[in-house]
């Protein structure tokens, strides 16, 4: 099923250029042979990604170099991707160089145009921003050539949302240098906020690489720079502490501590004391319902589905933005499918394909998840039948 160049395939020749046999990379890993087996075999297309960087680990190599490319948007991804990638490298980032000629934008269309991009982000088109991206990146730049701290917004997050992006299509050495730029580009202006923000992103996306302890350090390190107090200041300062404090949680849930995991937690719901609904500042989401949905997520990736399911219940749907629904619809699945609730995962699944096909296809964990429920079925319903074929998983 792998076709030579999936997981399994991947994890057989790094397996074998480290001189290790199956059993002597479980032990050094911390996994079953029998997980190994299953990959290698092509049985299992992919598997947790607290699994997969035990993998890595032992390997010694970035998670990137066992978790390969993600499916395609479409045939004309590559060239879209490199798009993306020449604009967030263009040499005009480099001090004294400018590498735009054209009229600035005016600041409010400007701010317009990249809050409509991050709406489409949300809603998951992808393939949409693909095509967006480079030229707001350009006009962005334009921009701050021209007005200088006051673009330093738009900029910060242009480079944040291609940063965001380029996460989902699986280029994530790529989402850390956008997301530098990012911090770079906020340090601009005189918003510590922004700052701050920005530096959540470059965490987000260096957990995304595998580095689970500097995306915590550095969250938490940022969360302390910026500490609120809980009961005076402003709202949009209270979400972006709690935003950071959320990707450390995340960062310490994949590290599969559980101590911690409790902590980061407790430490949320505590900014949460005023909030009546969750807010979305700066690009960040926090509030009672986000809190619940990470918690929902870190005992998913801990394998405790009924903590998991017990989170769950206090996320309500109108809180969130679609693609992060989305996400926690996949965390449900898992709970439900780690507590053989089989039926109810695919139920699950399919409410989360709803969200956005395109997104769905780009998520690791939906194609693991079908994997599993395929390997477990006797016989595929009409619906597990769509999402196997949606994600590229085979009988």
């Amino acid at each position: 099923m792998d076709g030579g160049t999936g997981i399994g395939a991947r994890l057989r020749t790094l397996r074998r250029d480290a001189d290790l046999t199956q059993e002597q990379l479980a032990e050094a890993a911390g996994v079953s042979v029998d997980l190994i087996g299953k990959l290698e075999r092509g049985d299992r297309p992919s598997a947790r990604l607290s699994s997969l960087l035990k993998l890595a680990t032992a390997l010694d190599v970035d998670l990137s170099a066992l978790a390969g490319k993600r499916p395609r948007l479409d045939h004309g991804e590559d060239a879209s991707i490199l798009a993306v990638r020449d604009t967030v490298l263009a040499p005009g980032v480099l001090p004294g160089i400018t590498d735009e000629d054209s009229d600035a934008p005016r600041l409010t269309d400007l701010e317009r145009t990249v809050r409509g991009a991050w709406l489409d982000y949300w809603g998951g088109r992808l393939s949409r921003l693909t095509t967006i991206v480079p030229g707001l990146l350009g006009e962005a730049r334009m921009a701050s050539h021209e007005y200088g701290p006051g673009a330093a917004r738009s900029l910060a997050q242009a480079y944040q949302l291609a940063a965001c992006l380029l996460v989902h299509l699986g280029k994530d050495d790529l989402a850390v240098m956008a997301a530098e730029r990012a911090v770079n580009a906020s340090m601009n202006g005189d918003d510590r906020l922004l700052w701050a923000t920005m530096n959540g992103t470059w965490a987000w996306c260096v957990h995304h690489q595998g580095r689970l302890d500097a995306a915590e350090r550095h969250a938490l390190r940022v969360a302390e720079e910026i500490e609120p107090d809980f009961t005076r200041s402003p709202l949009p300062h209270l979400t972006v502490w709690g935003g950071l404090i959320l990707t450390g949680l995340a960062s310490a849930a994949a590290a599969e501590r559980v101590n911690e995991v409790r902590e980061y937690i407790g430490l949320a719901r505590t900014g949460t004391g005023r909030f009546e609904g969750d807010r979305h500042d700066y690009e960040v989401s926090y509030g009672p319902s986000q809190v619940q949905t990470q918690a929902c997520h870190a005992w998913t990736m801990l394998r405790k589905p009924d903590e998991a399911l017990k989170a769950a219940k206090g996320v309500h749907r109108a809180d969130l933005y679609g693609i992060s629904y989305g996400r926690h619809l996949l965390d449900k699945a898992s709970a439900h499918t780690d507590a053989r609730h089989f039926q109810t995962a695919e139920s699950v699944l399919a409410e989360a394909q709803g969200i956005s096909a395109e997104w769905f296809r780009h998520q690791g964990p939906a194609r693991a998840l079908v994997g599993e429920l395929v390997r477990e079925s006797r016989r595929l319903t009409p619906g597990l039948r769509r999402l196997a074929r949606m994600v590229d998983v085979e009988r």
